[in-house]
């Protein structure tokens, strides 16, 4: 991996991105700013994509488990992002630990990890929290507070299409809609970016070359429903 390829990790690693929302969009403007090639498309939140439906824009300014005593916070979103279930629906309650451990996620084999989990298609709400963390949770009632919300809104993705003398296509495509995960989401953006990098020198390309960057599986579906017949052709 070469500098620029870290430093782009690096800048986007911190935000907190999900299938739809701010967090995306950010990510998206970026490899935008980095190769102009890139163009948007926008699918409206209700919009039917085959027979999905592209759900509405989630954003979130803040999420933690509090103890109601001495105010000390567990699964704090602001120190990391992964510590809510994405997607999650907004609650500011005291609930019962009882309660609160059905809406907790761990891993017991990895005692010190922070799982991702997410809900995209089902309301609900939830912490990830490392196992370790969650022995600590001995209280009888704690406050649980996500501030977040659903707005109306569009589905966001960027492609790229470089021609060549050969209008059969060779397609690159990778998501971009996991928080800090660099392995796991940010690696195939950047790469691909890279790649981008390279083909844009080349002087006599014999094939075009096609590259979107978008939300897993909503997003693949919504830029199939505008492009199948130009993909399946070429």
């Amino acid at each position: 991996m070469n500098i620029e390829m870290y430093k782009v990790i690096s800048d986007l690693f911190p935000i907190c991105r999900s299938i739809t929302g701010p967090g995306i969009k950010k990510s998206l403007k970026y490899f935008e700013t980095l190769n102009p090639k890139f163009k948007r498309l926008k699918f409206k939140s209700g919009k039917k994509v085959f027979d999905w439906i592209i759900p509405y824009e989630w954003s979130i300014k803040d999420a933690y488990i509090e103890d109601i005593k001495s105010k000390k916070k567990f699964a704090n979103f602001k120190d990391n992002n992964l510590h809510v279930l994405n997607f999650s629906s907004p609650i500011n309650k005291i609930v019962s630990r009882k309660k609160l451990f059905d809406h907790l996620y761990s891993l017991k084999q990895q005692p010190n990890a922070i799982p991702y989990v997410t809900s995209y298609y089902k309301k609900n709400w939830g912490f990830c929290i490392s196992e370790k963390d969650k022995k600590k949770l001995t209280k009888k009632k704690y406050r649980v507070r996500i501030n977040s919300k659903f707005t109306k809104g569009y589905l966001d993705l960027s492609h790229a299409l470089y021609k060549g003398k050969n209008s059969k296509e060779i397609f690159f495509s990778s998501y971009l809609c996991h928080p800090s995960m660099a392995n796991n989401e940010l690696s195939g953006p950047v790469l691909i970016s890279e790649i981008l990098t390279y083909i844009k020198k080349l002087k006599n390309r014999k094939y075009s070359y096609r590259c979107v960057l978008l939300p897993e599986t909503i997003g693949s579906i919504a830029y199939l429903s505008k492009r199948l017949k130009i993909l399946k052709k070429n």
